[in-house]
């Protein structure tokens, strides 16, 4: 059984910063990447950042230049350093890890940005 915990939201105001932290345990083989994605109220969930076992990561445009991805592989723990928040980044923030054959997902973690 494969658990992903996130840890790290809350309400920041405009401007400021969050890390967002999800801990991967269990029967864990064949990690392909972790990432995170996020859900605006009232949207579909949306790419934020992955990274690849190899260290490779993408982003989505929105979070480009502001956001940062990284992995301690030794820990299955991926983090999401934001900075520069907007109201717009107000969303459920959901923690993936994708392995083979399957893909996993976190129970989220609410990040709520003021202007």
């Amino acid at each position: 059984q494969v658990r992903l915990v996130e840890s790290g939201g809350g309400l920041v105001q405009a401007g400021g910063s969050l890390r967002l932290s999800c801990a991967a345990s269990g029967s864990i083989y064949s990690i392909r990447s972790m990432g995170w994605y996020r859900q605006p109220p009232g949207k579909q969930r949306e790419l934020v950042a992955t990274i690849s076992s190899g260290g490779t990561t993408a982003y989505a445009d929105s979070s480009k230049g502001r956001f940062t991805i990284s992995r301690d592989n030794a820990k299955n723990t991926v983090y999401l350093q934001m900075n520069s928040l907007k109201p717009e980044d107000t969303a459920h923030y959901y923690c993936n890890l994708e392995t083979l054959p399957r893909s996993y997902w976190g129970q989220g973690t609410q990040v709520t940005v003021s202007s």
